[in-house]
């Protein structure tokens, strides 16, 4: 199967189908509850997600981390820019800033080819304090890009 390449991991993002986020999102593991009989109602197992979700829910961790929150574990260069936008007023350059700072995110993550195959600004949506874009980045093992909706709050 194709999608191996891009591996297994614990599902803490909720999605897909959307595959959509937001910097104030909550994240926890998620508990699934189908590995178990129906007499240990209370008993739950971490929920895992495989391939290209995996991918997905990589880059909005990477994205959501604040770049060198994670230093001390020895990922200086882990995470994005994007949290030097917070309370910043929303202009063309914050856009400009924006979209450098998730482009130099993409180009970290080393499942994916290192240029967006697209990103554009989802303006009708935004709320007044916050940037919304969609992103479509192509992972290094396959041919169809993978596209993720993000918020960003100011």
């Amino acid at each position: 199967m194709r999608f191996e390449q891009l591996g297994t991991d614990l599902k803490v993002v909720i999605g897909p189908p959307a595959m959509a986020a937001h910097d104030t999102s909550p994240l926890d593991l998620r508990m699934d509850p189908r590995f178990f009989p129906s007499d240990q109602k209370g008993t739950y197992d971490f929920q895992t997600i495989n391939g290209r979700e995996t991918l997905a829910q990589a880059m909005i961790l990477r994205l959501l981390t604040p770049k060198g929150s994670l230093a001390e574990l020895g990922h200086a260069d882990y995470g994005s820019r994007l949290s030097e936008l917070i309370g910043r007023r929303k202009t063309a350059s914050i856009r400009a800033l924006c979209k450098a700072y998730v482009l130099e995110t993409v180009a970290q993550e080393p499942r994916v080819e290192d240029k967006a195959v697209s990103f554009s600004f989802d303006i009708p949506s935004e709320g007044p304090s916050e940037i919304r874009f969609n992103l479509a980045i192509k992972p290094k093992t396959e041919p169809e890009p993978v596209t993720l909706n993000f918020a960003v709050a100011l």
